[in-house]
């Protein structure tokens, strides 16, 4: 089976490790210490709160295996080309049609936050940039038809 490769920024991928050790040392010690407390008040056949707590460490212990593996088959992404867009470029576009501009910064899948204008390579407008340069006109294929943005600008 070929490695899935997980385009991240430095950021993201530090980010990604703060989140797996907090799982490892913060969660897991409240999640035993949860365990704990439930199993000492007796019968665990009935006890929501111990199956609460056991369903709580399956998370946990699901989403630290998700962070290592996805750390594991991370590639960082340290974009020097400051001269077309890429996985680490910060973008200024204008949207042609109402002249509108927006600056997004180009990260990997796992990192995309429309909210923080963090927007994917894989995405629609992500992909339309990509590998372009300061002065082009692109058409985005958008759920609402095709729509052209100018890039004036990446850093």
């Amino acid at each position: 089976m070929a490695k899935e490769e997980i385009l991240l920024t430095a950021a993201g991928y530090a980010e990604l490790e703060e989140e797996l050790n907090d799982l490892r040392i913060n969660k897991r010690a409240e999640n035993v210490a949860a365990i704990k407390e439930a199993r000492s008040h007796g019968d665990l056949s009935e006890n929501s709160e111990y199956d609460a707590a056991r369903d709580e460490q399956a998370k946990i212990e699901a989403r630290i295996q998700e962070l290592e593996y996805k750390l594991e088959n991370a590639t960082i992404i340290a974009n020097k080309d400051k001269d077309s867009v890429n996985v680490g470029s910060e973008v200024t576009i204008l949207y042609v049609e109402d002249e509108e501009e927006d600056t997004y910064s180009i990260v990997g899948s796992l990192e995309a936050d429309p909210f923080e204008n963090k927007i994917s390579n894989e995405s629609p407008i992500g992909k339309a940039l990509m590998g372009r340069k300061v002065g082009d006109v692109i058409p985005v294929e958008g759920p609402n038809g095709t729509y052209e943005v100018k890039i004036t600008k990446i850093a």
